[in-house]
């Protein structure tokens, strides 16, 4: 293994199991690691059970790898599993060698990139495609929500540098989302009233990074929402990736516990600069990417359409990170872009 950086395996297994047979089934999945942005897949999979009579994989507008599969056999078990090997060579954020611009230079880029289409620093069309979608709304994380902007305001001093804003923001909220729920609220106080904070549970991981996205698009700002799998700490807190904080639980832990949700901004000079604010911190080798959009919609591992004279169905998901020492081990899967 090459200094500096982590290799993992990862399986995600997704289940569903159905009271009647399902004739028929068309379905997406997004559960294929992304290649770069500090990482390299080595190898990965997707097994589809029963076998598909028609899939195909192609890049998405955001170049998230989309597996699309067709099922003719009837089944009443439905497997999807994704096999993966991917080193991540992403280092902690040295904050003082980070571009020091301020917030609102960064906002001013972003709106001349959305009036002109030019770039401070001469982006391309994708980069710069890429920009401006993240800085429109979203379902799930809309800056029009309610309470957004004036959640967002105390981070903004005038003349801040963004990456101290990014580094405020996600204190406050990781620190109000610790705090309880008072009985039959629909979220936390102090929080921002969005469709990301569902009633009856508790403020995790997608909750933080949409209510995040809302407030940085709120302020001008282009942010994405980030799906992938964090490597847990011995500093976590709680297990479970359902938590308060979002928090996973032991390492190399299965279920929930090694799946991860945060948020990228856009720094001019600098790139994409990855934040978590369930755990309060810049994303460093601990954590793979799946796949990025504007908000979960975007990026859902797994959606379809079932024909069946039955109704409702049951998911499990089992997810599994793990180092490993050498690429050759763990899955023995094809190289990344192959399928079966």
């Amino acid at each position: 293994m090459t200094p500096g950086q982590r290799r993992y395996r990862v399986v995600h297994r997704a289940t569903s199991t159905y009271p009647e047979p399902v004739t028929s089934s068309y379905g997406r999945a997004l559960l294929l690691p992304r290649d770069g942005a500090g990482q390299n897949v080595h190898h990965s999979v997707l097994h589809v059970v029963p076998g598909a009579a028609d899939r195909a994989e192609h890049l998405d507008v955001a170049g998230n790898r989309a597996t699309y599969f067709h099922i003719t056999a009837p089944h009443t078990v439905l497997e999807v599993r994704a096999e993966s090997v991917v080193s991540v060579t992403r280092r902690p954020l040295q904050v003082e060698r980070v571009p020091q611009l301020a917030w609102e230079r960064v906002a001013a880029a972003v709106r001349t990139m959305r009036a002109t289409g030019q770039g401070p620093h001469g982006e391309g069309a994708a980069a710069m495609l890429g920009v401006v979608d993240a800085s429109l709304p979203s379902a799930q994380a809309d800056p029009g929500g309610g309470g957004v902007l004036a959640y967002a305001l105390p981070s903004f001093p005038p003349g801040l540098p963004l990456v101290t804003v990014l580094a405020d923001l996600a204190a406050r909220l990781r620190s109000d989302a610790s705090a309880p729920t008072p009985p039959g609220a629909l979220a936390l106080p102090g929080l921002p009233a969005l469709p990301a904070l569902p009633a009856g549970r508790g403020v995790g991981a997608p909750e933080l990074a949409h209510l995040m996205c809302a407030c940085l698009r709120a302020m001008g700002l282009a942010a994405r929402y980030v799906s992938g799998y964090r490597r847990p700490s011995s500093g976590d807190e709680r297990t479970g990736g359902q938590g308060p904080r979002g928090a996973p639980g032991a390492a190399g832990a299965a279920g929930a516990d090694a799946t991860h949700a945060w948020t990228a901004v856009w720094l001019p000079g600098a790139g994409w600069l990855h934040i978590d604010p369930a755990h309060e911190q810049f994303a460093d080798d601990g954590y793979v990417v799946l796949a990025w959009g504007r908000d979960a919609r975007d990026v859902s591992p797994l959606r379809g359409v079932v024909f069946t004279p039955g109704e409702g169905s049951t998911l499990t998901i089992d997810v599994t990170l793990e180092p490993v020492s050498d690429a050759s081990e763990g899955t023995g899967a094809p190289r990344a872009g192959e399928h079966r």
